[in-house]
């Protein structure tokens, strides 16, 4: 297949729809994400009772890390040239606006004492203090300096960036969401065998606890790539293509292996079922189909983008201390003892 092929199948089509079945691993059980508060999203439909699995803030930000290279603290190796601002502290890599959950708004990038980068970013986007946002300037700038914020979405908000008014929503989107759910309760005991009757307080003796998993008679992943966002932006061809390539691949990515959710929810594609995709007749490529055609996107767009390095020096402060029921102080690394598997991830932009 000719590399830009899937890209050329998408030319009159302003939104790509895709929904992709799944299902559990291993068993039947699955543990959803959860909210502070209110715990698992259940919620009554025309198709009866749904539950949402994943939401679009954490699948923003699984889509981000299909790009990543944790061992290398790099891009993948098909994303070798792609724009993006690594942040150094004493020398040492700290993060990546590919990592930050609101990409290059990240206090880590824009808030810290060296201003070299913000009067940079700053720069690139003058003239945008008053009157209406350019667009046109605004994309330009984030294909130079984090070509993935054209694709996560971003919101700039900083008094000194145009008032605090740039921003561009979610080109591509995604959510997992259950059908015909039921709750698989269970529990446990987390067990002390030196002091079973210990301060469970302060962390001894045994505490037994409830545990709510679900089964489903159907689980979905839904994606919604924005072509008519992506075209608007109104970069060049070569750009364009590079975007909706990018995007192509973290779908295909995050699909072919990245669907361990959470320690109990493990989920893959569902090979049995039929895929429902919008427009008709396009197929989702495959990552031997899509990693030279992105190498080659990127060579023709290098002349448009860069890799920053930016110094964080300041000192990391912990947030206030908060009072527990006793009055006693206690830190926010303390203050929540909920494991991150009934957490949901930290939201995107």
């Amino acid at each position: 297949m000719s590399e830009l092929t899937f890209v050329k199948a998408l030319d009159q089509a302003n939104r790509l729809l895709l929904t992709v079945p799944l299902r559990p691993v291993q068993g039947d059980r699955f543990q959803p994400t959860g909210f502070p508060s209110l715990g698992a999203a259940t919620y009554q439909t025309k198709d009866g009772v749904k539950l949402l699995v994943e939401s679009v803030q954490s699948m923003a930000n699984r889509l981000e890390t299909t790009c990543w290279d944790d061992a290398r603290k790099a891009p993948v190796t098909a994303l070798t040239g792609v724009s993006h601002i690594t942040v150094n502290r004493k020398g040492e890599f700290l993060t990546d606006s590919m990592l930050e959950a609101h990409r290059i708004n990240s206090p880590y990038l824009l808030q810290g004492k060296d201003r070299g980068f913000f009067e940079k970013l700053k720069a690139a986007l003058g003239g945008l203090e008053e009157g209406p946002i350019d667009r046109r300037k605004l994309t330009e700038a984030l294909l130079r300096f984090d070509v993935g914020s054209l694709i996560h979405g971003v919101f700039l908000a900083k008094k000194d960036l145009a008032g605090g008014r740039l921003r561009l929503a979610r080109a591509l989107s995604g959510f997992i969401e259950a059908t015909g759910v039921t709750v698989a309760a269970s529990g446990g005991v987390k067990n002390d065998h030196v002091n079973p009757s210990g301060d469970t307080k302060t962390g001894f003796g045994n505490v037994p606890f409830a545990r709510d998993e679900f089964v489903a008679e159907r689980i979905d992943c839904y994606f919604n790539l924005d072509l008519g966002q992506i075209r608007g932006y109104g970069l060049s061809k070569e750009a364009t293509e590079l975007l909706i390539l990018l995007a192509l691949y973290r779908i295909r990515k995050l699909l072919k292996g990245d669907l361990r959710l959470r320690t109990a929810c493990d989920l893959e594609v569902d090979s049995a079922a039929g895929w429902l995709v919008r427009p008709g007749g396009f197929n989702l490529p495959s990552l031997d189909e899509l990693e030279p055609a992105l190498r080659t996107a990127i060579e023709s767009c290098q002349a448009g983008m860069e890799h920053t390095i930016v110094k964080f020096e300041d000192e990391l402060k912990k947030g206030k201390e908060k009072k527990d029921e006793d009055g006693d102080d206690q830190s926010d690394d303390d203050a929540d003892d909920q494991s991150d598997d009934d957490a949901d991830d930290a939201s995107g932009n």
